[in-house]
């Protein structure tokens, strides 16, 4: 117990004097100091007094560790609470949006987080935020973004606590250009405190160890860096919201075979069928015409027994992007067979569908990942070639079987 004292005569108490009492917890770590000042008597105190104030300092250390104990329980049930909530929500909604939602307001409620925000990959493969907490979305500065490269250079080896990284404002500065640094410092750090200072960052890696987003987490409500239990539970609720992602992609993508090739992306031959009947009775009922175009690849089967289906695949894949780069956002591109496509065509003529074609043709022809592939093609259009769906079909696919086999320059199709 330091006495700090003035020589001013035996046993007086100086009012330059200063009695401090370290409050320890028992495995001896420092929670805070006992000040004492101006006794009564004006004497310095005595053993049995000092003896009396060091009890009274373990006793409040006692209770201090003891009530932070109750408060790091408390955090602790409420974490676990929310992570149930979050865990619940998987099974109710894929809305990716809606759980990350959940995650941000669950680091806040749970880990005393003011501010927290998820940050994904955009189109350009920079990470955006895209939900928060604390912050307002619409704000510029929310809104910037980080590059890979920013990324890379802020998970450090040497900052990382429990599966977090957490730095200081300088030592996110030395990493991150200025317009960055706003975003996540002069935001997230006001007041003058020991939090003012730091980042905290946690990653979320891919099952095949990507970087698919970052979790944020700021402006703790006690001021003080967190401890190793709270950054276990931060990387949880970060957990979580990989694991989100993973279902919900999960789901997109499932939803998305329903109706479409996996190879090629294009529309599947359900989906064909579906399309076409409604789409003919739309032409029917409008008195618009519909244009129907079948496509057959010519050389596709000497194409994988030369070169592999490695390559056919390829070419299949590159024939679907000419297509749907040929088209109109109104307009649909399928896969219905192997190696045979289909394009629909609303309020389309067969002059105009002959000039779609035309330019997939010479597409496909100069496009060296086609490796050298022809195709024939065959266009009926709704009503002149048939007002029900299986007569439509039939006319394009006689129109198509005309054109096959004949040479390059006559390939394109007849109506009907």
């Amino acid at each position: 117990m330091p006495l700090i004292a003035t020589d001013h005569g035996p046993g007086q108490w100086h009012p330059e004097d200063a009695l401090f009492v370290p409050l320890r917890q028992s495995d001896g770590r420092l929670v805070g100091i006992l000040s004492v000042d101006h006794p009564v008597s004006g004497m310095l105190p005595g053993e049995d007094e000092l003896e009396v104030l060091t009890a009274m300092a373990d006793h409040a250390a006692l209770a201090i560790q003891g009530a932070q104990e109750a408060a790091s329980a408390a955090r602790h049930r409420a974490a676990l609470e929310q992570l149930l909530a979050v865990s619940s929500s998987l099974t109710e909604t894929f809305s990716i949006d809606t759980i990350l939602q959940s995650i941000c307001d669950g680091i806040s409620t749970a880990l005393g987080f003011r501010h927290a925000c998820v940050d994904l990959p955009d189109q350009e493969g920079n990470l955006r935020t895209r939900a928060a907490h604390g912050w307002d979305m619409t704000d510029p500065a929310v809104g910037g973004s980080l590059t890979p490269d920013d990324v890379r250079s802020l998970l450090d080896p040497r900052y990382e606590i429990e599966g977090c990284y957490l730095l200081t404002a300088e030592q996110a500065a030395e990493r991150i250009p200025p317009v960055h640094h706003v975003y996540h410092s002069e935001l997230c750090g006001r007041g003058q405190n020991a939090w003012r200072d730091h980042w905290l960052v946690v990653p979320m890696w891919s099952r095949a160890g990507d970087l698919i987003g970052l979790v944020w987490a700021d402006d703790p409500e006690d001021r003080l860096l967190p401890s190793a239990p709270r950054l276990q539970a931060l990387r949880v609720f970060a957990n979580q919201a990989t694991t989100a992602l993973d279902a919900a992609s999960q789901y997109e993508e499932m939803q998305f075979l329903a109706e479409h090739d996996p190879l090629t992306r294009l529309l599947n031959r359900r989906a064909f069928n579906q399309r076409l009947s409604s789409e003919v009775e739309r032409s029917n009922r409008y008195g618009h015409p519909l244009a129907l175009v079948l496509c057959d690849l010519n050389g596709f089967k000497a194409l994988n027994d030369a070169h592999g289906h490695a390559a056919g695949d390829a070419a299949l894949e590159r024939v679907g992007g000419l297509l749907l780069a040929a088209i109109r956002t109104i307009d649909d591109a399928f896969r219905i067979g192997g190696d045979e496509f289909a394009l629909l065509l609303p309020e389309t003529s067969a002059e105009d569908a002959r000039t779609v074609i035309e330019r997939v043709a010479r597409e496909l022809e100069q496009d060296p990942a086609t490796d050298g592939l022809t195709a024939g093609f065959g266009v009926a259009v709704c009503p002149a070639d048939g007002r029900d769906p299986e007569r439509l079909f039939r006319a394009a696919d006689a129109a198509m079987y005309h054109a096959k086999g004949q040479p390059p320059e006559a390939r394109l199709p007849r109506a009907g």
